[in-house]
Parts: structure tokens; C-alpha cells; sequence
């Protein structure tokens, strides 16, 4: 499958923006993972201790092949050698999945990791459907086009407004539906999103604070709220593992990456709608009087209904 073009393909600093991916799935030790990695994309594997492997690539740089459990990744740095890090982690490895967090990649490049996901899927690698427990995913993290209010603004509110219909266009799987990893914005934020027009920069940060004060959202946006002021978001949600970086961090996605007709581009595919969106405020004006027309007093919306009436939309308007 072709990646979509971005509908902005340069950065507030004039430079082409990038787009960092990170795949969770189980099925490999991370030795092999990594070596499937250096496989598909050359390079070097170091072994930083027994829960992180770095691939470094020329041309691409320095891919993260870990067991995502921060408590093994803290302790394996603390006591690289010790044996009951060898027994966590060997113990974990039944629980906890491999990630690879991709390095920024250039946003007309993505292609390129393809050969790392063909070779991962080879190796063994398996994803979403592998576990009803798990909660495997694809996370997209696109550098935004700007960073003022308007432009983070617009972006939530596309995102607001298609955010049931890309459940189902993602197909998101049950056992990722039912956890709250990856929430949809509540309708209260929703509607105060449509109805606000022109916010400034501490407008978006009460509103966003005050209904999301969690990572648990589908488009999760306090990785960017926090590059503007961590300490305002340090404030409002003590979380640790909030990594401050200038871009969305959507997690929509399922990791099917066991499926041999899986790719990123699916996951960056349903993404650009929302850019594409974003960039037509008119469009996004005449949808969000769809939704509060379409909101039912103390029911709110109806859900499916809702979908089905985006989905013609979208098509209508040739967003896809």
C-alpha cells in the first residue's frame, strides 16, 4: 500500500517533517527482534543492557528494540549484570511485548521501513489478534506543521470530529477497545472544542488539562503540551512517562504485524484524513454543526449513526 502525502510537508522551522512509528508485538526475544531489524535495514545492533537493543542506521538513525516495561528498562540500566534482571526479563517476555521505536523518518520516506516490518513478520513477530489480554498498537508520531494555538486547535478538533469513525476504520480490536489505553476525547471536550473558536495557546492547555489530565487517549497530546510547558502539564498529571517531543502521539492503530497484508501506510493512511481535515477549517465548521445538531440531550451522540454519517461525509468531500 502507498503512504498518503501529508497535507503540510514541511515543519515551523522550514525543514520536512518527520514521522517517528513505534510497533508492539510479541513472538520474539529482543535478540531476534533486533536482528531483524539489522536484517531488513543494515546497520549495527549494540546491546545497551537486557531490555534495550539499539539498531543504528546509516541514512535513517538509531531504532529502539525493547521490552516495554519501564520498571525491567530502569532496573536492567541500574544492574546490568545481575541475575534477577535475567530472570524479569525472561519472565516478562510471556507478558510484556517488544516495541521498536522507529527514529523520525522523513515524511516522504516512510516506505523505507517496510523491509523492517516484512522481515519482523518473518522472524515470527505477532501482533494484535496474537492476545485477547494484550493491548498491542501502532503509535504515530508526527511532528506537527506548526506549534501555535491554531495549529494544535485544528488538528484536536478534526480529530474530535472523526475520532468513532476511526475506531472502525482502524478496526480497532476488542481487547484494545476495552482497555483505556487508547480512550476517545469525552463528548463534553468535544463540543467545547467545536464551540471555541480562536483560542489562544492557554485556552487549548486548560481545555485539553481539564478533560484529558491522562495518557489514555487515542490522540494523546500531552507529549506536545508538554515540549510548550512541562511544568504546566507536570501540574496537572503526575506522570513520568510523559515524554516531552513536538508531535502528535496517536495510538489508535492495532500492530498487525503477523498479517501478510499489514503495513504502516494503513496506520498512516487514516491519519492524513485528520491532517487533511485540519487544514479545512470551513469543512470542519460544517461538520461540527453536523455533530451538535446530532447530539441528544443527556444521551449525546448516537454513536453509529454518527459514523455512518462521516463516513459518507469524508467521501463526499474527497478526504479519502
Amino acid at each position: 500500500m502507498q503512504y498518503r502525502q501529508a497535507p503540510t510537508l514541511n515543519d515551523h522551522k522550514g525543514d520536512e517533517r518527520t514521522v517517528g512509528f513505534e510497533l508492539e508485538f510479541t513472538g520474539l526475544s529482543l535478540s531476534q527482534a533486533s536482528e531483524a531489524v539489522r536484517q531488513a535495514l543494515g546497520g549495527d545492533v549494540t546491546k545497551k543492557h537486557k531490555a534495550l537493543h539499539l539498531v543504528t542506521v546509516d541514512g535513517l538513525g538509531e531504532f529502539h528494540v525493547e521490552l516495554d516495561w519501564s520498571y525491567l528498562k530502569k532496573t536492567a540500566e541500574q544492574n546490568p549484570d545481575a541475575d534477577h534482571v535475567t530472570l524479569l526479563r525472561d519472565a516478562a517476555s510471556l507478558v510484556v511485548p517488544i516495541e521498536v521505536v522507529c527514529p523520525p523518518i522523513p515524511v516522504t520516506v516512510l516506505h523505507k521501513l517496510d523491509p523492517m516490518v516484512r522481515e519482523l513478520r518473518l522472524a515470527g513477530a505477532m501482533g494484535t489478534e496474537d492476545s485477547v489480554l494484550a493491548a498491542f498498537g501502532v503509535h504515530v508520531n508526527a511532528a506537527l506543521p506548526a506549534l501555535d494555538a491554531d495549529t494544535i486547535h485544528r488538528h484536536i478538533k478534526a480529530f474530535s470530529l472523526l475520532q468513532w469513525w476511526l475506531v472502525q476504520a482502524h478496526d480497532v480490536n476488542v481487547s484494545r477497545r476495552i482497555t483505556p489505553y487508547v480512550d476517545l476525547y469525552p463528548e463534553a471536550y468535544v463540543r467545547d472544542i467545536i464551540n471555541t473558536r480562536a483560542p489562544d495557546i492557554d485556552r487549548v492547555f486548560d481545555s485539553y488539562l481539564e478533560h484529558n489530565a491522562t495518557r489514555n487517549r487515542a490522540l494523546d497530546m500531552l507529549p506536545l503540551l508538554a515540549h510548550l510547558d512541562e511544568d504546566r502539564v507536570k501540574k496537572a498529571v503526575d506522570d513520568e512517562r510523559i515524554k516531552a517531543r513536538p508531535t502528535f502521539h496517536y495510538r489508535l492503530s492495532n500492530c498487525s504485524i503477523d498479517d501478510a497484508q499489514w503495513d504502516l501506510a494503513q496506520s498512516w493512511n487514516l491519519w492524513v484524513v485528520v491532517e487533511k481535515l485540519a487544514c479545512q477549517p470551513d469543512l470542519m465548521d460544517q461538520l461540527g454543526k453536523d455533530f451538535i445538531a446530532a447530539s441528544r440531550p443527556l444521551l449525546g451522540i448516537n454513536e453509529q449513526r454518527w459514523i455512518e454519517r462521516v463516513d459518507r461525509w469524508i467521501k463526499d468531500h474527497g478526504l479519502v
